[in-house]
């Protein structure tokens, strides 16, 4: 197991979160994105490739939690078995993915067409914990299934 990460856009502290979190249960982060991001220190990897996407999804098995803020990339990785999750900690599955992919489309639509116009919801610290404690709570879940950390990876 490893965490994936689609580092593009992904805020500095998740990063960090993310890169702590693979230390402390002896896991790798895998940080691929399509140009150079600072990497904090820890159990990190990075790729940097053309399609960060398609590579994302070639290098995932169902043994992987990803992190994204993609929806169209998260339910690629919902396709193969990874557990995702975005940067605010929800976890996306098979229908709660299907349903924002269709929700994003109408709202592009909408935009498209003048009717609405981009709203970006606020990333503060709530957002931070609330993907710290969903990361922590993925890990906890994969090591009482293994029965250890150590044993994870």
């Amino acid at each position: 197991m490893r965490i994936l990460v689609d580092a593009d856009s992904m805020n500095v502290r998740i990063r960090e979160i993310i890169a702590k979190a693979a230390t402390r249960v002896g896991i790798d982060a895998h940080f691929v994105s399509n140009s150079p991001v600072p990497l904090p220190r820890g159990n990190v990897s990075a790729a940097i490739v053309p399609d960060a996407d398609d590579e994302l999804v070639r290098v995932a098995t169902a043994d992987d939690i990803a992190v994204t803020r993609d929806v169209p990339l998260a339910a690629r990785l919902v396709d193969i078995g990874a557990v995702v999750l975005n940067d605010r900690g929800d976890r996306w599955t098979a229908e709660n993915v299907r349903e924002r992919l269709s929700y994003r489309d109408f709202a592009k639509e909408l935009r498209d067409s003048g009717i609405m116009s981009e709203r970006s919801r606020s990333f503060g610290p709530r957002e931070i914990q609330g993907f710290a404690n969903a990361l922590d709570r993925e890990l906890a879940r994969r090591a009482d299934s293994v029965g250890d950390y150590d044993q994870i990876g």
